[in-house]
């Protein structure tokens, strides 16, 4: 369905109306957690076992990300393959784009985070000046899905960062501190479901917080027993989330589960037109 703004400029900034991204459903959360333990055990894996160095990897990843993102910003509606897999991508490069300035670069960790806040601050009031919204539920522009993805990117590079920062600060274990992200979290979910916290707000805050959870969780798995990790590696911990990510996919596809209320009816009506 297009979009019959007759503004100027408007068919350039406006494709379709379909929103682009999923509803916020447990099955986000539970794919989005998934996919920030890939982005830092994939990361790990990449650098370390392959020997391809952070540089090397974040070129691969960083190219493999556009090319996901292309097709992402080319669909009509929300695709569950699509998306996640970009998600998944974007979750890696976040990583390594954090590693990349602390380890090669030297960069600390206070000013990676500091930067990183600032830079998310800047696209949500760039995004919110342009479109007067930050709300997810309407990313069916392109120019809307272009601040929605870049403000996922900064999200992820500002978890990596400030959770490290956490973890090497006070020295948690990889176990403490997951379980310490997970009480902030439920906090959030409180301060909205109780407190009637706004939405967006809300939403953004756990969007981020699941990133350091994510990690630590993942690290927790991979890590060896004498660094207080269970010692699976980064190679299973990958191919289990991976493979749990792709079969949660798999039944959203079918399912449309997690698909908006409009995109459901637009699919019913195609159907019964066909």
């Amino acid at each position: 369905m297009m979009t019959t703004d007759r503004r100027p400029g408007a068919r350039s900034a406006a494709r379709q109306t379909l929103n682009k991204v999923p509803e916020i459903t447990i099955y986000f959360w539970i794919i989005k957690i998934l996919c920030t333990t890939v982005g830092e055990t994939a990361a790990d894996f990449l650098n370390g076992k392959l020997n391809l160095g952070l540089t090397s990897t974040t070129y691969v990843m960083g190219v493999l990300l556009i090319i996901a993102l292309f097709f992402q910003f080319r669909a009509r509606k929300y695709e569950p393959g699509i998306y996640w897999l970009a998600v998944v991508l974007i979750s890696v490069v976040g990583t390594l784009i954090t590693d990349n300035l602390t380890d090669n670069l030297g960069v600390s960790l206070e000013t990676t985070t500091l930067a990183f806040a600032v830079a998310l601050a800047a696209t949500f009031a760039a995004w919110y000046a342009s479109e007067r919204t930050l709300s997810i539920h309407t990313i069916y522009t392109t120019r809307r899905e272009a601040f929605y993805w870049l403000a996922i990117l900064f999200t992820f590079a500002l978890g990596t960062a400030a959770g490290d920062l956490v973890a090497e600060s006070l020295d948690l274990g990889y176990a403490l501190s997951a379980v310490g992200f997970g009480v902030l979290i439920a906090v959030v979910a409180v301060a909205r479901f109780g407190l009637k916290l706004n939405a967006v707000l809300a939403f953004w805050i756990a969007y981020i917080l699941t990133r350091p959870l994510g990690a630590s969780i993942g690290d927790y798995l991979s890590q060896s027993r004498d660094d207080g990790g269970l010692g699976l590696g980064t190679i299973v911990t990958s191919a289990l989330f991976l493979v749990t990510i792709l079969a949660l996919v798999i039944y959203l596809a079918f399912t449309r589960r997690d698909a908006t209320p409009a995109a459901r009816e637009h699919e019913t009506a195609g159907a019964l037109r066909s």
